[in-house]
Formats: structure tokens, sequence, C-alpha cells
């Protein structure tokens, strides 16, 4: 029974001694004051780069896409039936305006034409003389004027004759480039045959549309550049023609420039990425795009000032592919921070690395 006691006294004393040592030795209170330091945070300067923003001029540019079009194009089609009797084109060739392209059968025209011209000449002969006989009193004046009458008449049909005869020949109604040809020699062509498509691409027309904000900066004269997918040059054309209307859906106004094709390079239905310069901004400052904040309501920079971090709302215009304009909210010489953004908050303290100018 004292064994039993002895034990549970040397227990208790035991734990007692855990206890005091765990709380409330010296060694405790040491370990105590390292992990109280150890919690605490450092508030140091955050490290960023600035940039001093000034004055610059800036050329007003949008990116768009557009189409490549021909100057000229148009499907050959005759406009009299009858059997095809001549082809005087080789498809790719170059041809001017005016050249004969085919020939359709007329030889029954030309027949007729020979005949009305015949009786025409017959009957311009016979009023020669009527005239001479009317001045002398030899006949009446109603004799001449049915010989008047006549030659007129025959000369009409010849001159339908020759309309007709015309419309069998189909030439090129202005310059450029022939495409594939759809007949054959002794084919029977009508009104509804294609022949081949004639096009002139020198110059090209660019065609694209330009969001209706814009629609004050462009004029006639306006330059524009484009590249294609199928060369590795860069293209200059000049704004000609603008539409007078917007797109309803869209909210754009389509836009027509002209651009020098001398070597073909350019081919119609080509698809275009275009570079248009709207106009030139000679006083205005530009900053990075990291450097801008988005909010909700508006757009915030931190500009460095006495060593701290100022927040500035600012109002943001034009965009290009690394830099936002600012309109509103920066001056010249502000400093403003372009890095460690997520850590930063207003008015902490900052370490400036390096200054952009």
């Amino acid at each position: 029974m004292k064994t039993r006691y002895v034990i549970y006294t040397l227990l208790a004393l035991l734990v007692a001694f855990l206890v005091y040592n765990k709380f409330f030795s010296k060694h405790a209170e040491e370990t105590k004051s390292a992990t109280a330091g150890k919690g605490k945070k450092k508030n140091g300067p955050v490290a960023v780069n600035v940039m001093i923003v000034h004055d610059t001029t800036v050329v007003n540019q949008i990116d768009i896409t557009g189409t490549i079009d021909a100057n000229e194009k148009v499907s050959l089609v005759s406009q009299t039936a009858g059997a095809v009797t001549g082809i005087y084109f080789k498809e790719g060739q170059r041809v001017s305006k005016g050249q004969l392209l085919v020939k359709v059968y007329n030889q029954d025209l030309q027949a007729s034409l020979a005949q009305v011209e015949a009786q025409m000449a017959l009957a311009k002969d016979i009023n020669r003389r009527n005239k001479i006989l009317v001045e002398k009193e030899a006949i009446s004046k109603e004799e001449y004027e049915t010989s008047q009458s006549s030659y007129s008449a025959f000369k009409a049909q010849a001159d339908n004759m020759r309309a007709q005869i015309s419309r069998t020949e189909i030439r090129a109604p202005f310059s450029g480039v022939i495409g594939l040809r759809s007949i054959s020699p002794g084919g029977y062509l009508s009104s509804a045959t294609p022949i081949a498509t004639l096009v002139n691409i020198d110059p090209a027309k660019v065609t694209f549309s330009v969001p209706e904000r814009y629609l004050p900066l462009i004029k006639v004269g306006s330059k524009v550049t484009f590249t294609i997918e199928s060369s590795q040059d860069k293209f200059g054309a000049t704004v000609y023609a603008i539409e007078p209307a917007l797109d309803a859906i869209s909210r754009t106004i389509t836009v027509r420039a002209k651009a020098p094709n001398p070597k073909n390079l350019l081919t119609a239905g080509a698809f275009a990425k275009i570079n248009l310069t709207l106009d030139q901004i000679p006083k205005t400052i530009m900053v990075p795009t990291e450097a801008v904040i988005p909010d909700l309501k508006s757009s915030k920079v931190y500009v460095y000032h006495n060593g701290k971090a100022l927040a500035k709302d600012v109002k943001t215009d034009l965009r290009t592919d690394t830099r936002i304009q600012i309109v509103e909210g920066l001056k010249s010489g502000d400093s403003v921070v372009v890095s460690g953004l997520i850590q930063i908050r207003p008015k902490a303290p900052l370490k400036v690395l390096k200054v952009i100018k």
C-alpha cells in the first residue's frame, strides 16, 4: 500500500517538472521569444522600375482586313446567237481595248448588207440627178423628195445591218488579261453562254471597312499600306472613294483605295492585311500597356512620388501593340511605375531599381 503511494507521488513530481520545464523555464522563454520574432513580417519597400513620361508624337494607325478587287472585270458574252467561226485570243493573254476576240457566223448578214449597199448606191445616184433636175424645174419637188426618202431608207437599212454584224464580233471592252475560255470553234454560242473572263488589275482596288468612330479621319487621298499572303512585299494604296452610308449592322463605312500593280503581284479576291494611317497626334503621352490597371469605372496608374506609390486615375484612348495613350491624369515628367504592380498598394514605400527615360 505504501509502495503504491510512493509511486503515485513520484509520477506527480515528474509531471510537475515537465510542465515547469516546458512553460516556465529560461529555455522556454527563449524559444517563445524566437518564435515570436520569426512571426513578425518585415514591411520593406517594393522594388520597381519607373518610366519618366514625356510628350511625344504619335501616328494614329489601325490594322484591319480587306479584299483585293480587279479595277475592271467582266464576263464576256455574245449579243447574238450563232456558230463560232473564229477565236482570236489565247488563254491568259493580255489584250487591248477593241481587239477582236471571237467571231460568230454572219455571212448571211454580210450578203444582206451588200444587197442593201447596192440599192443605196443606186438610190443615191438617182437622188443626185433629181436634185439637179428639180433646180432646173425639170421635175416636181415631190419627185425629188421621194428619191431623197428612198435613199435615206436604204442608208438606214445599211446602218442597221452593220450594227447586226458588229454584234457578231466580240471585242475587248477594255485592256486586260483574258482568262480561260469556255467555247470551242464551231460550237453554238448564245447570249447565255460565257466566253471567258476579262480582268484589268493594274491598278488593283482594295476594299475594306472602317469603324464609325474613325469616319471623320478618313478622306479621299488617305494613304494605306497592306500585305498579302503570297508576297513578302509591302504595298501602298490611296483612298479614292468612300461609301456615303454606314452599314446598319456592323456600324462601319466601306472604303476603297487603288494600288499600283505593274508586276501583277496582286490577284483579285486575295486577302489583304491593311495598315491605315488616320492622323498624326503631335503632342501626347504614351505609357506601356502593363502600367495601366483597368478598373470597373476607370483606369489607374501608380506614380513614384516622394518614395511612395501614388495612385492616379487616368483616361485612355489610342492603343498600339505595346502602348496606351493617356489623354488625362498624367503630365510630362511624372514617374510612372511599370513593374512590380501586383505587390503595390497606395502609399506603399518603393525602391527604384531602374529609370526608363
